[in-house]
């Protein structure tokens, strides 16, 4: 696979204080990859730098294609129509509407809305519309689903796997980690500027994996345990609940969610 996106050395600071340390990564043609960090560890400047929307200070960024990019907060006229706006952009691009993405983002449903009528989902799916309006091959996406119903999250994952599935590449940052679970091919974990980790979820859950949840269910209640050796824990666990003459309904064990160990790798633990 070819790499859409190549980041080398990238540095930003503001002032005194470095926000990028020299963040190095490429992204895979036809790939879905996250950047994900507690706020302020710099994913949305990261994007910025990546987008050409702002300066940085040292690096190099290559970009393999045409760009689509969805801005964490954005704004258009508050009387220009939803339907209007699709024209607008579509003619500076010379590219007719895609109609089937305008149908799966449900821009048929707000097409005659005046902008300042939609609500911040409606918005949020209007302004990805535009993104994809130049039909992209990378397209950016900052937290695209903040504000989003649940009907709106699925449609917009559903035109996210549709990207993918076309070859193009997404570039996104976002809080919501079961949308990263489900989405993406592999992600980034920013620490002060630094990248943490880099891999699959996979391969996240490997690194940092090895601590267990326990939870047995007995009939007396529930009991939950933790544990960094699964097997000697559950054999003591056992062999006590035997002795103690206490019947067992049910055992579940499992090695923590994506969530627990994003932020185990970002609070560099």
């Amino acid at each position: 696979m070819t790499g859409a996106v190549v980041v080398k050395g990238l540095q930003k600071r503001y002032g005194n204080l470095a926000v990028l340390k020299g963040l190095d990564f490429s992204v895979n043609k036809g790939e879905i990859f996250a950047l994900l960090g507690v706020n302020g560890a710099g994913k949305t400047t990261a994007l910025e730098c990546m987008e050409g929307l702002r300066k940085y200070d040292g690096g190099t960024i290559e970009l393999n294609g045409k760009t689509g990019i969805q801005l964490q907060s954005a704004s258009l006229p508050e009387h220009l129509k939803a339907i209007e706006a699709v024209r607008l952009f579509a003619k500076w691009n010379r590219i007719a509407p895609d109609r089937e993405m305008l149908g799966t983002l449900g821009i048929d449903e707000i097409a005659k809305k005046q902008y300042r009528q939609l609500s911040t989902g409606q918005k949020r799916r209007l302004h990805l519309a535009l993104a994809l309006t130049r039909n992209p091959d990378i397209l950016f996406l900052d937290e695209p689903t903040a504000g989003l119903d649940v009907e709106g999250r699925i449609a917009l994952h559903r035109q996210i796997r549709r990207l993918k599935a076309q070859g193009k590449t997404v570039l996104l940052a976002s809080h919501d980690m079961a949308e990263v679970e489900e989405l993406c091919d592999r992600i980034a974990i920013l620490t002060q500027g630094k990248i943490a980790f880099i891999g699959s979820v996979t391969q996240l859950h490997e690194k940092v994996g090895k601590h267990y949840n326990i939870i047995i269910q007995t009939e007396r209640g529930t009991d939950q345990y933790e544990s960094d050796c699964i097997e000697k824990t559950l054999l003591a666990l056992l062999t006590q609940y035997q002795e103690s003459g206490i019947t067992i309904h049910d055992i579940r064990v499992d090695r923590g969610t994506l969530e627990q160990h994003f932020m185990q790798i970002a609070k560099g633990e």
